[in-house]
């Protein structure tokens, strides 16, 4: 990925591998409560859902910020966060990590790598990171769905309890369900995502639009953000509902996807599109620029010990 200038040492795949992993968690503190909302909205119209909370309405991603924080206190916001961190430590340090390393081995080590060598080096690496981090994913976003209100039994208490339970109550299975939908969905989303802010940066650096700095990073990574919520957006619809469902309610994520269609409309692959796009997009500027700024500083670091050694 474009990142150090020539002059600087090329980053190791190690210090990618922990930088995306530290980045991913600094943008997932700062933007946690943007991705609650957004999965309250996309399961909201579920049968489930309506009656844990026959009073409860959600409407945009502020409203139903303030809706939970009202209903729920302002803890519900975070409900997950354990899982998510665990996630992204798990997810990201492959998806981004080896970004750069799987694009090389693809293009035989050239230095330069087509539009379709980054957009397999991207399906490819998050694949890998679903297969890894599937449980996070699936007790993060169950926990997120999850009501915290007063009458309403909770479904799981603690993070490590939550991993028991499913494992217990559904099997090895239960804890990757929504796997093929999260490939899919990630293989999207990191290709997309990865090889925008790849092509968006090296534009501005090659027409010297600015330098490989803050500014540079910024917005690149706000216009990756948009593109990748603009294509994964309905795949990533299906897999909240699917992998937040009860046992037996879906025969599957394609069965889930019809049952949308059939009941809800085109439109219920888009519900939570704002939050989305505002978690996206401001997830993608905090990781980016803290993904790059952790390189220099780890590579800085490196190269430190090394002249003292």
């Amino acid at each position: 990925m474009v990142g150090l200038k020539p002059s600087d040492v090329p980053p190791t795949p190690g210090v990618k591998f922990l930088s995306a992993g530290t980045a991913a968690c600094i943008a997932d503190l700062f933007t946690f409560p943007l991705d609650t909302a957004k999965v309250r909205l996309q399961i909201q119209g579920e049968k489930a859902t309506v009656e844990a909370a026959k009073n409860i309405r959600y409407s945009g991603v502020f409203g139903t910020i303030s809706t939970m924080v009202k209903t729920e206190g302002p803890r519900s916001l975070y409900n997950g966060l354990v899982a998510g961190l665990q996630r992204q430590m798990a997810f990201a340090s492959i998806r981004i990590g080896l970004y750069d390393s799987v694009k090389q081995f693809y293009s035989n080590g050239k230095e330069s790598a087509g539009v379709g060598i980054r957009i397999l080096a991207g399906c490819t690496t998050g694949a890998m990171a679903v297969s890894v981090a599937q449980p996070t994913d699936v007790v993060k976003v169950r926990f997120q769905a999850q009501l915290t209100l007063k009458g309403v039994e909770r479904r799981y208490k603690g993070t490590m309890q939550a991993y028991k339970a499913i494992f217990r109550q559904e099997g090895i299975q239960g804890l990757w369900k929504g796997t093929l939908p999260n490939i899919t969905r990630n293989a999207i989303v990191n290709a997309t995502e990865l090889v925008t802010y790849d092509i968006i940066k090296e534009t501005i650096l090659k027409y010297k639009l600015l330098t490989d700095n803050l500014p540079c990073h910024f917005f690149s990574a706000f216009g990756a953000g948009f593109c990748t919520t603009v294509v994964a957006s309905p795949v990533d619809v299906v897999k909240t509902r699917y992998m937040n469902s009860p046992l037996g309610q879906y025969k599957s994520a394609i069965n889930c996807a019809w049952t949308m269609f059939t009941k809800e409309g085109p439109t219920a692959f888009y519900k939570g599109f704002v939050p989305s796009f505002l978690r996206m997009g401001s997830w993608n500027v905090v990781m980016f620029v803290s993904f790059e700024q952790l390189k220099r500083a780890m590579m800085m670091s490196k190269q430190s010990l090394e002249g003292t050694a």
